[in-house]
């Protein structure tokens, strides 16, 4: 471990504040709502809290959604100037995979995407072989995602944006497949199954405290994963694999996952990205039901070094990362098993690893004996 420990707050990402934020935001935005009327549009304001918003018009369900990579692209630029490899193809990939994930949350499969890249200096683009991987990164999301490329917004802020860096972000619009209602958590309900779907790796968060960790190492991103670094805790990989080109591991999509729930018609009464606030996101819909999980998958290697570098216990651990699993989905009793055979139908590998129960708003991990009681995470205020 280095040092005494660290945690996302010393990193300088503080949720409990972040939240906050998010409440007095989602409070704002619902004083808008009614005027969507005027547009012959209808919020849905029960999506208020979820990763993207619903709304109707004419007849069809939309969702919206704006998200951002985080500080994972100063890794990206870390390692190509300690390492000599450009892995920023793959932090594009990341970006696109943050946002579409988000929006499938609710239902809604992407039709459209927007980049947002903002850079310190315009002298960023003139490295134009790693230019022209984050373009060709951005663009073979979009095409994994199925979606276009729309357009987007790419400004110069010098003083707000270091000019070795480049901030990324995008937005996107979907649509709920016709004559089918978006995916609120409405029907949610004690005795439907729990699947988990496995992560790639870090994904899009946790980034700043992987940087802090890489800044206490000896080798920094050069360090060597245990057991070579390759695949999940303990797995040998075939390889060794760094510390950096670990944590560049391309995010897993799940658009192809919610894509074929929708087509087989499979009982889905809810969806969550495992993301920052990790296994608390287990109970983002407020309800006051418990989220009992029996079996967690196996923690990638690159996570199993963080959480031990940073000294975090299993309670931290999986309330910062998403600890080998990047998706929820919630479904009708019996029908775990459906959801798993349609993820392995795309390439995914997936667990039914536990049930909603009645009881109080919490989250129980059995295998590591940890509870996150339901004040613990509070998007909705």
């Amino acid at each position: 471990m280095t040092g005494s420990g660290a945690s996302y707050r010393d990193a300088g990402v503080d949720y409990e504040t972040l939240d906050e934020g998010k409440r007095l935001a989602i409070a704002q935005a619902l004083q808008t709502s009614p005027l969507l009327a005027t547009h012959g549009a209808r919020a849905l304001d029960a999506s208020r809290g979820e990763p993207a918003f619903a709304f109707e018009l004419d007849g069809r369900a939309l969702a919206f959604v704006v998200e951002g990579l985080g500080t994972k692209s100063v890794i990206a630029r870390q390692v190509l100037e300690t390492q000599g490899v450009d892995r920023f193809a793959d932090v594009a990939y990341d970006t696109v995979a943050a946002i579409v994930n988000d929006l499938c949350c609710v239902g809604a499969l992407p039709l459209v995407v927007n980049a947002y890249f903002a850079t310190g200096s315009s002298d960023w683009y003139r490295a134009s072989a790693r230019t022209r991987a984050l373009l060709e990164g951005w663009r073979r999301a979009c095409e994994d995602a199925g979606c276009a490329w729309g357009g987007g917004e790419s400004p110069t802020l010098p003083g707000m944006v270091d000019e070795r860096e480049i901030e990324l972000a995008g937005a996107a619009v979907g649509a709920v497949p016709r004559g089918r209602a978006p995916i609120l958590g409405e029907d949610l309900a004690a005795g439907d199954e729990i699947v988990l779907v496995a992560s790639t790796g870090l994904h899009a968060n946790g980034a700043s405290l992987a940087r802090l960790i890489a800044d206490r190492l000896p080798d920094g991103y050069a360090t060597v994963l245990p057991g070579g670094g390759g695949g999940s805790e303990g797995g040998s990989g075939g390889g060794q694999t760094t510390f950096g080109q670990a944590l560049l591991e391309p995010s897993a999509m799940y658009v192809g996952l919610v894509s074929e729930l929708l087509s087989r018609e499979l009982p889905i009464t809810y969806l969550s990205h495992i993301t920052g606030h990790g296994m608390l996101k287990l109970m983002r819909r407020p309800a006051q039901l418990r989220y009992r999980i029996r079996e967690l998958g196996e923690i990638p290697a690159v996570l199993a070094f963080l959480a031990g570098e940073a000294g975090l216990d299993a309670k931290a651990a999986y309330s910062t990362f998403n600890m080998g699993a990047g998706y929820a989905v919630y479904c009708a009793s019996g029908a775990g098993e459906a959801v798993v055979q349609a993820a392995a139908a795309v390439g995914l590998d997936a667990w039914v690893a536990g049930a909603v129960e009645e009881g109080p708003r919490e989250v129980l991990l059995d295998p590591v004996g940890v509870r996150y009681r339901g004040a613990e995470l509070d998007l909705t205020g």
